[in-house]
């Protein structure tokens, strides 16, 4: 085995205080390995960088279109979103369209992310609720899907046909048999694979086409959902917002907890996959942005860039105390 490589470095002044290590994989088309740091091989659970992947039944099946989903809640059902007004007021209709409630939901309630979502709450002395939870889009995607597959209302079990038609996408892209699943935040099944399968999945959504065969087109779909919709899949302050922005709709990203990332790059037919493994997110962040500055189609010197990479460190005075830089992995 691979040992993690030092991915992105912490500095205060002149000293080296921290080293978040990890392991990367690029991949192409035809799933070869283009370049890799530390351990193709490791096997990652890839959080939510893998809701592109849950979402690809939704579309096959063809629940999405007799649902007439538009591309705002296909990307909503790829998001972690902040539970700020524009996600939960297009989940709320999103369940009123497909005739549920936000008591079908399976996911659990979370307080916003969204400082003016979570204060809006505090003042009317209400509680988060289900529609809240970052996961809410993805989960009305699994609601409609439930629908036009009429299962039982128990769609989280992984037994259930929501969660075999899941399971049965994530092996047909990443190239490999689930070794096993844990249990997301969510509830949901959340399966694992190698970092290469990941690569190989994110490339497949890269090079997927709208003519192309089902799967293919549904790929295709909903890479061009999220990279129309950056303020859908994250939310204002948020690195997949912030950086599919900095690049003009020409990648998409998601992140995943526990330091997970992963990058679309459809005119480079190209997939990317990340774990920073001490499951920091300034560590995955910063080598998401050093890998694509990298790869060319971001630009170094961007605002979004210079927020993730070679960023200043402030202390709560403002004054700079160090920065966030691309570990010795990418000299």
């Amino acid at each position: 085995m691979t040992a993690p490589v030092p991915m992105a470095e912490i500095w205060r002044g002149p000293f080296l205080e921290s080293i978040h290590h990890g392991h990367a994989v690029i991949c192409d088309a035809s799933g070869a390995i283009v370049e890799a740091w530390g351990d193709p091989k490791a096997v990652v659970m890839p959080r939510s960088s893998s809701k592109m992947l849950q979402a690809l039944p939704l579309i096959t099946s063809g629940a999405a279109d007799a649902a007439r989903l538009w591309p705002e809640h296909l990307a909503l059902a790829c998001a972690s979103h902040q539970g700020a007004a524009i996600h939960t007021d297009r989940v709320q209709g999103w369940l009123d369209h497909i005739g549920c409630t936000v008591d079908d939901f399976r996911c659990g309630p979370q307080e916003p992310a969204d400082i003016p979502a979570r204060d809006a709450l505090i003042r009317a002395g209400a509680q988060p609720c289900q529609i809240h939870n970052n996961c809410s889009g993805k989960h009305a995607g699994f609601l409609t899907l439930n629908r036009h597959l009429r299962g039982g209302s128990e769609y989280i079990d992984p037994d259930h046909p929501v969660q075999r038609a899941c399971l049965a996408a994530f092996e047909e892209v990443t190239g490999e048999a689930s070794p096993g699943f844990g249990i997301d935040g969510c509830s949901a099944p959340n399966y694992a694979t190698s970092l290469h399968g990941m690569a190989r999945a994110m490339a497949f959504f890269a090079a997927a086409r709208d003519d192309g065969p089902a799967q293919q087109s549904a790929a295709a779909r909903l890479v061009q959902a999220m990279t129309a919709y950056p303020e859908l899949v994250a939310g204002e302050g948020r690195a997949c917002t912030a950086l599919m922005r900095a690049m003009d709709g020409r990648v998409a990203l998601k992140t995943g907890a526990e330091a997970f990332f992963i990058a679309i790059i459809p005119e480079r037919k190209l997939g990317v996959a990340l774990k920073i493994t001490d499951g920091t997110t300034r560590g995955a962040e910063c080598a998401i942005a050093a890998i694509l500055v990298r790869l060319g189609v971001l630009a170094a010197d961007h605002p979004a860039t210079r927020l993730y990479l070679n960023a200043p460190i402030l202390n709560r005075r403002g004054v700079e105390t160090g920065r966030i830089k691309p570990g010795t992995a990418f000299a």
